[in-house]
């Protein structure tokens, strides 16, 4: 391409760029606005920069460990692709209802209620196949069409990564915070990085990370093996300011109560306690 070609073709494309500033329209910061029937006192998102962290379990745990505070809670499953949210219930077989054009949210035996994709499917495996715009519909039904009575607090379990839904999130719902989940692994501080860069991008506070699949426990003596190597939670925090709240173990009962739907009822009590202690703050 000569000089004079590429010259000619940046003058085009000042005279284009320059015709659509003109006529574009000035938008507002999209907004879902919660229907009449519902209030909300509290939104808290649990996000990471990638997935297989255990962004579900640390939800379903602070959801529960809120509701034992005597709160009422409940759970906008976000992750609208891969939801885990209800099996970890034991809500695979229940179904969200619809009433007066809202959708009514099912509720656990704890008393938390819970909105995902895998309530309004008609079997949990069905893939959800569905693009960007739909995914956002699917987050502002969630939260402006769901009959969410009073809350004390709302916990979302934000899809990995930082695209569209987590954009959506953000921008459409009054995050208060933000609890981010970690594992130690070489590449966390990378990806807790985008997780808080994000955050700090949307102005939403966070409250502090979670180390996840931390250690275990050898059954026979007790001594805390770390086979992912030595925690990161205290280097990486420090790094990007934040609290380093709590570590969870790698356990194979925490796995099974997932699993079998009863990790409201059998997970241990006092899980995840400054992560609470900071979301009550």
């Amino acid at each position: 391409m000569t000089p004079e070609e590429e010259e000619a073709i940046r003058r085009e494309f000042e005279s284009a760029r320059s015709g659509a500033q003109a006529t574009r329209p000035q938008q507002e910061e999209p907004s879902f606005e919660l229907n009449q029937f519902s209030r909300i006192n509290h939104v808290i998102g649990v996000i990471s920069g990638k997935g297989g962290v255990g962004k579900s379990l640390v939800t379903g745990i602070l959801a529960r460990e809120l509701a034992r505070t005597g709160a009422k809670v409940g759970i906008l499953d976000a992750d609208v692709t891969g939801p885990s949210i209800p099996r970890m219930f034991g809500l695979a077989a229940e179904r969200a209802l619809g009433m007066d054009n809202l959708i009514v949210p099912v509720t656990t035996e704890g008393g938390i209620k819970v909105m995902s994709a895998n309530l309004v499917l008609e079997h949990e495996d069905d893939p959800v196949l569905w693009r960007g715009p739909i995914l956002a519909g699917a987050i502002r039904q969630f939260w402006a069409e769901t009959f969410w009575g009073e809350l004390d607090y709302l916990l979302v379990d934000m899809p990995p990564g930082t695209g569209d839904v987590a954009l959506t999130v953000f921008q459409s719902l009054p995050i208060d915070g933000v609890v981010i989940v970690s594992s130690p692994q070489d590449l966390v501080q990378m990806v807790v990085g985008k997780a808080v860069n994000m955050a700090s991008m949307m102005n939403v506070p966070v409250y502090g990370l979670v180390e996840n699949m931390a250690y275990l426990s050898c059954p026979h003596c007790g001594e805390k093996i770390e086979p992912y190597g030595p925690s990161r939670l205290a280097a990486t925090a420090e790094h990007y300011g934040l609290a380093a709240l709590d570590q969870l173990p790698i356990d194979a009962a925490f796995a099974k109560a997932c699993d079998e739907g009863t990790a409201e009822q059998s997970l241990p009590d006092g899980l995840l306690k400054n992560a609470i202690a900071a979301i009550l703050r």
